[in-house]
């Protein structure tokens, strides 16, 4: 279980982010003087390298979202240039990408960081410029609202790419393409004209989501404790009918892979900041604020709740938590994270993405519940405390990863395992380097006295 210690505020993280965004800067430097767009997109690291792995491009937006978050955090210019230039370069295929679910992620990691930043004056865009950000994302939202699946139970859900039967924890945080979207005006047409509501799909996606990948303790099945997360959720194309719990990349259905744990921590607690944006009147049709705002509140605090109770206590999860080899380590939740034992890897991409959700969660509940909101912001912030030093920030001068100790794919065997080890370890994701770079925005933002949100924004704020 995280065991808060000495953090106890975004202020007292600032020492630890001033050592944090030069290592960052070198990481940076480092993957952009081996890197070539033949290479494809960087996914993780094999003896400190970035390699690329051809299963979707959907890292491609961490690389460059990562450039303007330096610069976001530093004001380092050539970020931002290197940012606005290869988002140019490499990005517009990603916006009419029709096969994946991941364009929260690619889109708003790249085109929604350079509209955020020019709406707060952070540097000179001309009208031009943010006005193709904005068409960008709003064709982005409208091309994943389109990837549809309809329920037997009325709502429905952006399929995986693994088709239309899938729905994957993971794609809740892409939800905020659609609220962008939606925020932006944009009017998604069907067949004959039709009009597709971009808020409807949100809505409708975030709860089926709740209802099925994540559980409630109401005693659905065996293996129901509120707060775990089935990675997917299978349904049958012909009626719309739920069918079971799977996984891609945990242990087992039954068991809990903590990055799409983290996915849905992060992913609703961001929803609810969205929600805080929407006139009551658009709510009403589609189930009334109270209702979309409990079920999205519920999904935050269970996933929150669970990702405290069974991690370690310094905030840094093994990568499932039902992993076999756990039953070798007894005590492992009572004490810090081993990323060199002999038996299960940790995998710190999942508490880069958690800290964030629990320190917005803790906002989002300040003036309604400031007990809780404290409980879940000091476990974020002992997480990210743990993130921004060794073992798991990389200082080693040959590395062109940021956060040590992340994990791809442990079913599939795609993570590198040293020679002198039993598990993977020593390596990075791009996920986990992105991620980390923005709860670090994030957090300098609140020791600041200011915010970090993408929906709350007035052109000249720093929200």
């Amino acid at each position: 279980m995280i065991a808060p210690g000495t953090i106890r505020t975004a202020s007292d993280l600032v020492p630890s982010l001033e050592r944090f965004w030069p290592v960052s800067a070198t990481a940076l430097d480092r993957l952009a003087e081996n890197w070539t767009a033949e290479d494809g997109a960087p996914v993780y690291t094999v003896n400190g390298r970035y390699t690329s792995r051809g299963w979707t491009e959907w890292t491609q937006g961490f690389q460059f979202g990562s450039s303007l978050l330096q610069f976001d955090a530093t004001g380092e210019v050539r970020f931002l240039e290197s940012g606005r230039a290869d988002t140019l370069a490499h990005m517009p295929p990603h916006l009419t990408h029709v096969g994946v679910h991941d364009h929260g992620f690619n889109n708003v990691s790249t085109y929604g960081n350079l509209w955020r930043l020019a709406r707060e004056n952070r540097f000179e865009a001309t009208a031009a410029e943010i006005d193709g950000w904005e068409l960008a994302l709003q064709i982005s939202g409208a091309v994943q609202a389109i990837r549809w699946t309809p329920t037997a139970d009325g709502d429905g859900f952006i399929h995986s790419f693994n088709g239309p039967h899938s729905l994957f924890a993971d794609t809740i945080r892409s939800l905020r393409s659609l609220a962008l979207a939606h925020q932006l005006g944009h009017r998604l047409l069907g067949e004959h004209d039709e009009p597709i509501g971009l808020l409807e799909r949100l809505v409708q996606h975030a709860r089926t989501t709740s209802r099925y990948n994540v559980y409630q303790g109401t005693g659905r099945d065996r293996y129901d404790v509120r707060g775990r997360v089935a990675h997917e959720s299978l349904f049958n194309t012909n009626d719309g009918r739920y069918r079971c719990a799977s996984t891609q990349q945990g242990y087992s259905p039954f068991t809990t892979w903590t990055r799409g744990l983290a996915w849905v921590m992060l992913g609703y607690a961001e929803l609810l900041e969205f929600l805080e944006t929407v006139d009551d009147s658009a709510l009403e049709p589609l189930g009334g604020r109270r209702d979309i705002a409990g079920m999205m509140l519920e999904a935050a605090q269970a996933s929150c709740d669970f990702y405290i109770e069974t991690t370690p206590s310094d905030g840094i999860p093994y990568w499932d938590t039902g992993a076999p080899g756990l039953a070798e380590m007894p005590g492992h939740r009572e004490q810090p994270a081993d990323p060199h034992n002999d038996h299960e890897p940790v995998d710190s991409s999942a508490a880069a993405i958690a800290c964030q959700g629990l320190v917005r969660l803790g906002r989002v509940l300040e003036s309604t519940d400031p007990v809780a909101a404290q409980q879940y912001t000091l476990a974020g912030l002992t997480t990210l405390a743990t993130l921004l030093e060794s073992p798991y920030l990389s200082t080693d001068p040959n590395h062109q990863g940021l956060l040590l100790h992340a994990v791809y794919h442990r079913p599939n065997s795609w993570d590198h395992v040293p020679k002198d080890s039993k598990i993977p370890r020593g390596e990075s994701c791009l996920w986990g380097d992105y991620h980390l770079r923005e709860a670090a925005v994030y957090v300098g933002r609140l020791a600041r006295g200011q915010d970090h949100s993408f929906f709350g924004a007035e052109a000249g704020e720093a929200s």
